[in-house]
């Protein structure tokens, strides 16, 4: 279901820039409303994200860098590995297994050098036919320059709204905390159409059955194949509602561009499109529902919220580590992403930096609402909205999210460092007793 959709409090990168300034401003009553819309958006009773709007360059980087997430992903491993390497990229998710639903390419990203530009001018992206069977270097020849240059952008927002959040808490633990840490992780990510499953799949299988005729697969590797062939059959149908399982980012902050949507290749266009021709599997689409399909739940509406974020904007949003930090006054935002439905050969194509403390990092529950905490634990709210039968759905979900998202309480303890809260985390939704599969997501 897609729910309510929840508008997206907008702050001007100008308006950002003057609120994290030192300089005295004659604006001071503007200001302070706006930080006041700030903290209200990020905090307890909001939705716990913002969009940043207007950031110089920032549009043009994203346009030039999205695209590539799904060349990336479509190509094969031999072609794929020389070029990460080239650009000092890797991945956190399996790229040799055919049955992914994410494709993700990641790079550590230095606060040292988050203010450094370097000559990355690109052009605009042209969307070609798709055709070639070779690799064409050129496409590929700024990615890591690009990957970098947005990053740097997205981390210096991020550091300028911790900022802006500390002046308001009191303090400097957000941005002290960034510092501290040294690194954000940025990740290109491409979520594949249900087209781009297929594709992935057969030059799989062609490839397998290349090298058995060669005589280069072992039994074990023939198991595999097989293995992969009977998952790819029951995959298709538990995961098409969703690309990524409901969670919370354990970081600081999230920062993220508004996605892109791409048609794949050799498929006939949505029916908004109005024409069965072939298109190319870089054509870009509107969002289906005008939305990004980043779903949101607030637990104390017990009430799933769709987000729509302005064209081309950034995106913050609230991880746990800020919810700790700022003892309950930033609100962590439980969210998923959600396919399309009935668009099979739609992707999603985005851009995000986690923003997190140094894995030494302490976490302290003194002064931290016991009631904020005892929340965490307890059965969610009950769903006032919509007519009964939407209620109920709304109640259904709920009680599922319940089932694979583990409360705070039950991974904070008192004087836990940030890398045993993370590692606590992540083996709670994914390790051999998760909650969740780890075929949902990256793991942070």
């Amino acid at each position: 279901m897609e729910g309510e959709v929840v508008e997206l409090y907008e702050l001007h990168y100008s308006d950002l820039m003057q609120l994290s300034s030192e300089k005295a401003s004659s604006e001071i009553q503007r200001l302070g409303s706006i930080s006041t819309n700030v903290m209200e958006n990020l905090g307890p009773d909001g939705p716990g994200l913002i969009a940043v709007t207007g950031v110089p360059e920032a549009s043009n980087l994203r346009r030039n860098l999205l695209p590539l997430a799904q060349k990336l992903a479509l190509l094969n491993n031999e072609d794929r590995k020389p070029l990460l390497k080239e650009h000092n990229l890797g991945s956190d998710v399996p790229l040799k297994n055919p049955n992914r639903n994410v494709s993700s390419f990641s790079m550590q990203l230095n606060y040292e050098q988050c203010h450094e530009r370097s000559d990355c001018r690109v052009d605009d992206v042209e969307f070609g036919n798709g055709d070639d069977e070779e690799v064409d270097q050129d496409q590929f020849k700024k990615l890591g320059c690009t990957f970098k240059e947005l990053g740097y952008c997205m981390m210096d927002i991020g550091l300028r709204l911790a900022q802006i959040c500390d002046k308001v808490i009191g303090g400097q633990e957000l941005q002290q905390s960034l510092l501290e840490s040294g690194t954000a992780k940025g990740r290109l990510i491409h979520y594949h159409s249900a087209v781009d499953n297929d594709i992935v799949r057969e030059a799989a299988k062609r490839n397998g059955q290349a090298k058995a005729r060669n005589g280069k697969v072992n039994k074990n590797e023939q198991s595999s194949l097989k293995q992969r062939e009977i998952v790819s059959s029951k995959d298709q149908s538990n995961d098409y509602g969703l690309w990524q399982q409901w969670h919370y980012d354990y970081g600081i902050f999230t920062v993220l561009t508004d996605p892109m949507f791409l048609l794949s290749s050799h498929q006939e266009t949505p029916t908004a499109v109005g024409t069965d021709s072939p298109i190319s599997s870089e054509q870009e689409f509107p969002s289906p529902g005008g939305h990004t399909y980043l779903q949101i739940f607030d637990p104390k509406k017990n009430q799933v919220f769709m987000v729509k974020a302005p064209s081309e904007s950034l995106i913050l949003q609230v991880g746990e580590a800020a919810d700790i930090l700022s003892k309950g006054k930033l609100r962590a935002t439980l969210h998923c992403v959600c396919r399309p439905p009935k668009v099979e050969n739609l992707s999603r194509e985005t851009f995000v930096v986690f923003l997190q403390p140094a894995w030494s990092k302490q976490f302290s529950l003194l002064d931290y609402p016991l009631a904020l905490l005892a929340l965490s634990d307890q059965k969610y709210g009950v769903c006032t909205k919509g007519t009964e039968k939407s209620r109920q759905v709304q109640e259904e979900l709920s009680h599922e999210i319940q089932k694979i998202v583990p409360p705070l309480l039950s991974r904070l303890k008192d004087g836990m460092t940030f890398a045993e809260f993370s590692r606590g985390t992540t083996k709670q939704y994914y390790g051999g007793k998760g909650l969740q599969s780890n075929k949902y997501m990256a793991r942070r």
